[in-house]
């Protein structure tokens, strides 16, 4: 890959092979969009590189970190570091402060918001979500539907100490009248899920998506791809699961089991959703105990489910088309990563971007060589 120094300049130019239609081309952009070319002027940034729409954190977190809400400004940071490891399209699965404001910034990903996290007293982390009592779902649903960004983020399922292992927060029937009251506000409707219990209810109460899903079984799977419900893994999440296992065997050993079966389940249970037909995408669950800027090893991750173009997909232009964003189309805004190996060859490359492009401006000026 060759690349040039960046001067001052408003129109750039590009050109090698574009995924995922795999041809080589020249791109070229001008007042933050892909242009019809060629533009008189414009400067060549790279050459015999690889391509690709920005990536996507479809499950992050902004503005959160293990003790709850942030400030603004760690907020801000966060987003920076997942820009710069090439993610410039985040579905933010829930927050407690409003992070709207950088929307105004330029330099600063794409957020799609969830709102914050509905969850019951006591039965998720603490400062983390707002909490509420049964029968009051369907009300708090339609406020963090007109709070977000076109989501809404439930906790699906906790540990209750009661019982000494996950168990669901949601009468089904209340579920399914508080996502039918989300659709009404044209949002859509995910889940935390980590048991069997919880992702068969929410499936059947019509949810649209599920957040980890290790407790999908092959009836669940089946309804999921009928029924056109994504199914963000968060894999490296699931990575700590005998940690979680481990710390929690003292107090409760049925719910350590538990999340260690979980675990040991989770690879062919999944492959088995991709094989048969359940979108995937990728999502970090950064913001919480996992760091940002991650979506590489994510999509390492992920290709333990599939061949490199699928976890590419899942981490690229797949997950853009779900969440409605643009690809590297003439009209696009000129959101992309560029890479000096082929990402379906040597996927590790995807987690060293030497190039990112947000809003046709570069943003990883000192990763030029």
């Amino acid at each position: 890959m060759s690349t040039a120094a960046l001067p001052q300049a408003r129109s750039w130019h590009l050109r090698g092979t574009v995924l995922p239609q795999g041809g080589v081309r020249d791109l070229w952009i001008t007042n933050g969009v892909v242009a019809p070319g060629p533009v008189p002027g414009a400067v060549t940034l790279a050459s015999d590189c690889w391509i690709m729409p920005g990536l996507v954190d479809a499950h992050c977190h902004i503005g959160l970190d293990s003790h709850g809400g942030t400030t603004m400004d760690t907020a801000r940071a966060q987003a920076r570091t997942d820009r710069d490891a090439g993610t410039l399209l985040i579905r933010d699965a829930g927050s407690p402060i409003d992070t709207h404001e950088l929307d105004h910034e330029a330099d600063m990903p794409r957020i799609i918001r969830a709102g914050r996290h509905i969850a019951r007293p006591k039965r998720y982390l603490r400062h983390y979500g707002v909490e509420i009592e049964t029968g009051q779902l369907v009300d708090e649903v339609t406020r963090q539907a007109r709070r977000g960004d076109g989501w809404v983020k439930l906790v699906g399922d906790w540990i209750d100490r009661d019982l000494g292992d996950l168990a669901p927060l949601w009468d089904p029937d209340e579920a399914s009248m508080a996502i039918a009251a989300a659709h009404a506000q044209g949002a859509r409707v995910t889940a935390h899920c980590f048991g069997e219990q919880s992702v068969a209810e929410l499936v059947g109460a019509g949810i649209d998506c599920i957040e980890h899903g290790t407790g999908m079984s092959d009836e669940v799977i089946a309804a999921m791809a009928a029924r056109g419900v994504a199914l963000v893994p968060t894999m490296i999440n699931l990575a700590t699961f005998p940690d979680i296992a481990r710390a929690a065997e003292a107090k409760y050993p049925r719910y350590a089991s538990h999340m260690r079966a979980l675990f040991e389940g989770h690879l062919p249970m999944l492959r088995a959703a991709r094989e048969a037909g359940v979108a995937i995408y990728a999502g970090t669950d950064a913001g919480g105990t996992i760091h940002h800027g991650r979506i590489g090893d994510e999509a390492l991750a992920l290709a333990q489910l599939g061949d490199h173009e699928f976890a590419l997909g899942a981490a690229s232009w797949r997950a853009r088309e779900w969440l409605g964003a643009t690809g590297l189309e003439v009209g696009d805004s000129a959101d992309l990563v560029v890479y000096g190996a082929d990402p379906r060859e040597e996927l590790e490359v995807v987690r060293r971007p030497q190039l990112v492009l947000l809003r046709g401006v570069p943003q990883q000026q000192s990763a030029l060589r």
